[in-house]
């Protein structure tokens, strides 16, 4: 009986190894009779030699260039003649406050797309296969959506601040603000990096006989140039024209590759055709039977690990989304974040499908690979494909491409430094209005907007809006044609006013530097050859540390900032350690000649990067939870108040939501609604936030890619399936991005329009009551009620 159980699986297993072998000689002849096929017909282009010369490159700069100025232009006009705040040093930062859902959400989709979204999401799909587009998409689009959590958070108990580090100043003091200042800043500097040089690598590439130099010098006029004119309402135009166009090429390039299967000259043009030659290619040991078609990477997996440290670092800690978030009204921010996140999503997954695995493709039918490894860190995965497959179309059409993300993500970072510089340094640190001991007191005349201890002590200020004598002041100013504008005389708002006329100088200089600063950035990277997959590699080693802290500090009450100090240095610290201590142990140590290759390998990127962000956590709440053990209601409320007293005076943000709130009475400075009431408010909002951002986490970190654990190696109707699943969400993205901002945009319009001709009437007779000319008789400002006015004109 046992020698029968025994032959019967000596059977078995004979019998499946010979399936097994014969399967893959007919897998392998298969293979064979295939790039014999190919290797018969020339149709791969050369690698690329010429793109597009340099005088076509510069015209097409030009004309891109004089139509992002239109648009500032365009946005400075409706500021002007419709929303009239153009003179408002925070509508440069932050558009009015009022962006609608669809314009967030394309800012968003636009911010987030740099040029490593193109050129590194291809990349590692090169590398990994199927496994590294997706991996790139959700391991950076779950930052976005868990964003919206943020954005609601900050919105209700800090609706005031401009920036984030307003509220980690107001909470923990000025030393702890310096530090995130250094952060943030830092963030900047490796986005502003990773998108130069993805941007030079490409134009240099692509464009005959231009020198990285000159392409640095192209990318920052234009990206200075429409951003020193419109502010942050320009890079929202400008964001909603760039990403209509980057979708726009994305399907070009996918009905080129899976949708053109009658044209002779092209080696791919269906799914089957680019199916049958990565089903030839021999691909990364570490895969599943070294398959491009297989979940089952061990690479493409570590990747993923690192791609979320790292990215939840940029979103978290840079300005741009903050700024974003602080340009939206609660709501719409809300989704305008959880849209724009899943929209964005398209973008890596559907063109690194498309043209990583083109890549793959084109290497397997040309018998060897097309560019080194070198070029491929680099990010020339895609310029070579589109070269090779559509020649000089394909050379414009990228070049095109990676001019978009360059120049919305580098407006955004360039604005992004600017209100640090303004709104953290300048006013807090080197030339504030007025130096207070505590953020209750009032800007204007320094005394407690509410909470105050004594009734002598309380502010009596209120809203810009409701001060005739601002009206009168605005009047005189947009009707005289001095060289010089007459100075503002309302007493209680004019030398407020004044001192912001002077930080939009200071608001233009920083601009205008930090768009100059950025030329030796890039050359001074590419100098130390310093490649942009391994800047994308390492951001969160350097980065990740803070995330933790500076979501808690709109969460969490009793975080304090000696822990923020210590999560954020000492994880940083921390994961500088492993990775180093990581990279030693591979050969050749840390020596100079191999310093980059082994401080690049995943391996050291991804101790580095966990080790970073998960002890930034454990030493922020650890430490908090130490030295910080009990904290009263009174205490827990209080700490919260604080972040609410970051206000504008003129234009306070209880008069900006008293619609929403319901709360009417806000004039004054020292009256604004409880914080229970505006929580009650955007309940809803929050709780979509929190819901939305949890399962969307959920389903594309966890239950997607262990759903396609079973696949195993993918058949041709599952890769069928699976480049239907990322052209539909191309399709479904580019409909949405295209017609809900301009749909939104204009009903806004429309809706301030209508509300400037109901208040023209009024407007009117202001301009004709010239009798409040007569204000000289007192330093008393001019009430909107009519008593008053006869008062103190009279």
């Amino acid at each position: 009986m046992n020698m029968d159980v025994f032959c019967y699986f000596v059977v078995i297993f004979t019998l499946t190894n010979i399936g097994d072998v014969i399967a893959e000689t007919k897998n392998t002849t298969f293979c064979n009779s295939l790039l014999r096929e190919y290797n018969d017909t020339d149709t791969i282009n050369d690698v690329v030699d010429v793109g597009i010369t340099l005088t076509e490159a510069l015209l097409l700069v030009i004309c891109f260039g004089v139509f992002t100025f239109i648009l500032a232009k365009t946005y400075n006009l409706l500021r002007v003649k419709v929303f009239m705040d153009k003179d408002n040093l925070d509508t440069d930062f932050d558009a009015g406050g009022e962006v609608s859902v669809g314009l967030t959400a394309t800012t968003i989709v636009s911010q987030w797309t740099w040029a490593a979204t193109l050129l590194q999401s291809s990349t590692v799909a090169a590398k990994y296969g199927i496994s590294g587009p997706f991996w790139y998409a959700s391991g950076a689009t779950i930052q976005i959506i868990l964003f919206a959590m943020l954005s609601i958070q900050l919105k209700i108990r800090s609706p005031g601040a401009k920036t984030f580090l307003q509220v980690i100043q107001a909470r923990f003091g000025k030393k702890v603000h310096v530090v995130f200042c250094f952060f943030a800043l830092m963030t900047n500097v490796i986005v502003t990096a990773m998108l130069m040089l993805g941007a030079a690598a490409v134009m240099t590439t692509l464009v005959e006989n231009l020198s990285l130099e000159l392409a640095a010098m192209i990318i920052v006029a234009v990206v200075g140039g429409y951003t020193f004119i419109g502010g942050l309402g320009a890079t929202f135009y400008v964001s909603y024209f760039n990403t209509t166009l980057i979708f726009i090429i994305i399907l070009i390039f996918v009905m080129k590759i899976y949708n053109e299967p009658d044209v002779e000259d092209n080696p791919l043009g269906t799914p089957d055709k680019v199916y049958n030659l990565l089903n030839c290619a021999i691909g990364p040991e570490d895969n599943k039977d070294n398959s491009y078609l297989t979940f089952l990477s061990r690479g493409g997996l570590m990747f993923g690990v690192i791609n979320v440290v790292g990215n939840f670092g940029t979103v978290f800690v840079d300005q741009s989304y903050w700024q974003s978030s602080v340009a939206a009204k609660p709501r719409q921010g809300v989704w305008g974040f959880i849209t724009g996140g899943l929209t964005w999503f398209a973008i890596p997954f559907t063109f690194a499908t498309t043209m990583g695995l083109a890549y793959v493709a084109l290497s397997t039918a040309n018998g060897e690979e097309l560019l080194t490894e070198r070029e491929i860190n680099e990010g020339l995965v895609p310029p070579t494909v589109a070269y090779t497959l559509m020649g000089k179309v394909g050379a414009i059409l990228m070049t095109l491409m990676i001019l978009m993300a360059v120049t919305s993500t580098g407006s955004a970072e360039v604005i992004a430094v600017a209100s640090i510089l303004v709104y953290d340094l300048y006013q807090i640190h080197w030339r504030p209005y007025r130096a207070v001991d505590d953020t209750r007191s009032c800007l204007l005349c320094g005394k407690h907007r509410d909470r105050a201890d004594n009734i002598d002590n309380q502010c009596e200020c209120y809203s810009m809006s409701q001060c005739k004598r601002c009206w009168i002041d605005d009047s005189d100013r947009a009707s005289s044609k001095a060289a010089v504008l007459p100075t503002f005389k309302c007493p209680m708002h004019g030398p407020y006013r004044t001192y912001l006329e002077v930080l939009i100088g200071k608001k233009n200089w920083c601009i205008f530097w930090v768009a100059i600063l950025i030329i030796p950035l890039t050359l001074l990277l590419q100098a130390a050859q310093v490649s942009l997959g391994w800047v994308y590699l390492f951001m969160g080693v350097v980065i990740g540390s803070s995330v933790v802290p500076i979501a808690l500090t709109v969460f969490w009450t009793r975080l304090n900032g000696k822990a923020a100090v210590i999560g954020t240095v000492g994880g940083t610290l921390c994961g500088l350690t492993a990775w180093l201590v990581t990279a030693s142990t591979f050969d050749g140590g840390l020596r100079s000649g191999v310093f980059l290759a082994n401080t690049g390998q995943e391996l050291s990127m991804l101790n580095g990067n966990i080790v970073a962000i998960l002890t930034g956590a454990i030493l922020t709440v650890a430490v908090s939870l130490a030295t910080n053990h009990h904290m009263t209601d009174e205490q827990k409320e209080e700490e919260w108040e604080k972040t609410r007293d970051i206000d504008n005076p003129l234009l306070p943000w209880a008069d900006r939501y008293a619609s929403e709130i319901g709360h009417h009475d806000s004039t004054r400075l020292s009256n604004r609604p409880e914080l229970k009431l505006v929580e009650k408010t955007f309940k809803v909002a929050k709780i979509a936030a929190i819901v939305s951002a949890v399962l969307l986490t959920v389903i594309l970190i966890i239950i997607w890619p262990a759903s396609m654990i079973a696949v195993n190696v993918m058949n041709a109707t599952e890769f069928n399936i699976w480049v239907g699943v990322s052209q539909g969400w191309a399709w479904i993205g580019a409909v949405f991005i295209i017609s809900v901002p301009i749909i939104t945009e204009v009903y806004t319009i429309v809706k301030q329009v209508i509300r400037n001709r109901d208040n023209q009437d009024g407007e009117q007779k202001l301009n004709k009551d010239r009798c409040l000319s007569q204000y000289t008789q007192t330093n008393q400002a001019c009430m909107y009620d009519n008593e008053e006015i006869n008062k103190t004109a009279f």
